[in-house]
């Protein structure tokens, strides 16, 4: 049974670095959580390393943008890890072919095609329309409201077509501020159902977790996935993730499965238990919130 905490203080002398996911831990999509942000710098000054790993489509520096415009100050973290330049190294290096049907917003998700120093001779890759494709970059919806099934005609041509879906973030859902918008991982998920192959490059799947050591790595750290504790609101895609890579997890039950598990601002024993067998996951600890 998982062991409910009231503070990261009570565990965090047990890890060497953390894996800290971002939206219902740190910010919610609007604003940054000030005890969240207290939380890891107290963190950092005790000398851990904290590592962001996130299911953002956005390469690393349009997430330390978007931090700083929700006010999560720079010195809450060493690094940062995104699902967007795991999936973005597959694109240039062929996964999908050279013609992308590229859904998600164009404006937002546009540095998903800026090249990247680190691929020697990328594939030379061209957004053009579906009928042109040779498979698909799904960052998100086109619109995030509305329900994934709307995609099951064009999803119908491309698996026809022998397409490939990246998924560039496996979320299926996620709250900005009171609203739940629908994530690529849904879009993924339908295109899967239909009969098509998705391929996922975030959390709960293996090439995020390689980068995010890689980040450690770069940064002169040897640790081991015994002192790493990952951190994360999503019971399918941090804790299953954590799970799978035998890393300790802190599950925040005030983010997603708020109305499953949680009660005023902490878990609820009853409830939890339950949700945890529905889901058989098993996180090292719970708490409320980030703190």
């Amino acid at each position: 049974m998982t062991q409910i905490i009231q503070s990261l203080a009570e565990i965090s002398d047990r890890y060497d670095a953390l894996f800290v996911d971002l939206w219902g831990c740190m910010h919610n999509g609007v604003t940054a959580y000030p005890e969240a942000v207290a939380a890891m710098q107290t963190y950092r000054a005790g000398g851990g390393t904290v590592v962001l790993v996130t299911n953002s489509p956005k390469p690393r520096k349009g997430v330390a943008a978007q931090l700083h415009e929700f006010g999560v100050p720079h010195d809450v973290y060493d690094a940062i890890a995104t699902s967007g330049d795991s999936a973005r190294a597959a694109m240039f290096r062929g996964v999908v072919g050279d013609k992308i049907w590229f859904m998600g917003d164009p404006a937002r998700d546009a540095g998903f095609f800026e090249p990247m120093e680190v691929i020697h001779d990328p594939v030379p890759v061209t957004r053009v329309p579906l009928n042109q494709a040779t498979g698909i970059v799904c960052c998100g919806p086109f619109d995030p409201l509305a329900d994934p099934a709307v995609n099951r005609a064009d999803f119908l041509y491309a698996k026809q077509q022998g397409m490939k879906l990246l998924c560039a973030n496996p979320d299926i859902v996620v709250d900005r501020g009171d609203v739940r918008e629908w994530c690529a991982g849904a879009l993924a998920e339908l295109y899967t159902e239909m009969g098509g192959e998705s391929l996922y490059f975030g959390k709960p799947h293996p090439p995020i977790y390689d980068l995010a050591r890689r980040r450690l790595a770069a940064l002169g750290k040897d640790i081991g996935e015994a002192d790493i504790l990952a951190i994360g609101d999503g019971i399918g895609t941090d804790i299953a993730g954590a799970m799978g890579e035998n890393i300790d997890s802190l599950f925040i039950t005030g983010g997603l499965a708020a109305a499953e598990a949680h009660a005023g601002d902490t878990p609820d024993p009853a409830r939890l238990e339950t949700y945890l067998a529905q889901q058989m996951a098993s996180p090292t600890y719970t708490i409320g919130h980030l703190r």
